[in-house]
């Protein structure tokens, strides 16, 4: 039996959208394959509000959130963390050989402006990367805020992981200043794995080409010049089955209208949100919660796992706490294609199951 997926993803994907994967392959070098990826960077500037050009990586956002620290710190990185998903962007700086400095908040904080502002006020980062939505947490950071510190210091390189956001919130990249910002293909975009997707700012580039040791797969100055240079084509064999479904959601994304893919990803939030503080308590302070997932408090100290066996029974998953809070809470992921009434189905299902134990 197939499990209705309420996880911070891969989250749950609509039957045509799984589909077009099965669209016969064409040549990656031919005509055809560069009028995909011209059509589908295209339709991603609307989703981005933005000018700048997209990259596609055959990977997890991972690779691009590398790429970027790797490819565009020339001095030193200032990596700001809310979870294990900032602490990772950080440790791929290290592992990288780049020069990094981490700051980070309580679980379910967020990071200030103040913050942003002590650091850069030293003069020591030209790159900076914030976490949009912390999938561990729950919490969604204040980027509008963050943005007009950033834009104080103009030299320094402004990269955003919204890897959990975008697609489920307005995210006007050149409207906040985000130089490099990234996103994956298996979350509110509602995909499958296998494709992750940044902004880039031509300032950003040519930062890139001052840069030695660069690296090969992810070099983004070797991904951007290809792309410019060969009409939408890569430097190496990209994931196609996943951009022809990408190309398909896209279109159904622009047929349902940004604002009201937006306003519905805010009205699944706020049910959550209520039904969370109803039955148990929010993990986050809900002014900074976020839009795209809900992690809640487990105050009744209930067997995350044996309720997740339970709703597997009744076609239905959620996600466990994580990391060091790990039973401590538990997640409930909405975003993509799903809709209010999944949402008030599975509340009411797992409300029906913690009557019944």
């Amino acid at each position: 039996m197939h499990k209705k997926l309420f996880i911070p993803g891969p989250i749950e994907v609509k039957q045509d959208v799984l589909e077009k994967m099965s669209t016969p392959m064409i040549g990656h070098r031919s005509k055809e394959a560069s009028k995909l990826q011209r059509d589908i960077s295209d339709k991603l500037r609307k989703l981005f509000y933005t000018e700048n050009e997209i990259l596609l990586s055959t990977s997890s956002g991972s690779g691009l959130m590398e790429a970027a620290v790797r490819c565009c710190t020339k001095e030193r990185a200032a990596i700001f963390s809310i979870g294990s998903f900032g602490d990772r962007w950080h440790e791929m700086a290290v592992s990288n050989g780049v020069e990094a400095d981490l700051f980070s908040s309580e679980p379910g904080s967020i990071t200030t402006s103040q913050m942003v502002e002590e650091a850069l006020s030293t003069g020591k980062y030209d790159l900076i990367t914030i976490t949009h939505n912390e999938t561990s947490t729950g919490v969604m950071n204040p980027i509008e805020e963050i943005s007009k510190v950033v834009k104080n210091y103009p030299d320094v390189i402004f990269c955003v992981d919204t890897v959990s956001s975008a697609g489920g919130v307005k995210i006007e990249v050149d409207k906040l200043g985000i130089d490099i910002c990234i996103t994956s293909s298996q979350k509110a975009l509602g995909l499958p794995p296998g494709l992750s997707i940044c902004t880039i700012s031509e300032r950003s580039v040519e930062k890139a080409r001052t840069v030695k040791n660069r690296g090969l797969y992810f070099d983004l100055v070797q991904l951007y010049d290809t792309v410019k240079k060969k009409d939408y084509q890569y430097p190496s064999t990209p994931n196609l089955s996943i951009m022809f479904a990408l190309d398909y959601q896209l279109d159904l994304i622009m047929k349902e209208g940004l604002d009201n893919r937006f306003k519905r990803h805010l009205e699944m939030a706020e049910y959550t949100r209520a039904w969370a503080k109803k039955n148990f308590e929010l993990f986050p302070d809900e002014k900074h919660a976020s839009v795209t997932l809900t992690t809640v408090k487990n105050t009744r100290q209930i067997s995350v796992k044996d309720l997740n066996s339970e709703l597997g029974k009744r076609g239905f998953a959620i996600s466990n706490g994580y990391g060091g809070l790990k039973e401590k809470t538990f997640r409930i992921a909405h975003m993509a294609d799903l809709t209010l009434e999944d949402v008030k189905e599975l509340l009411s299902t797992i409300e029906d199951i913690l009557t019944i134990s």
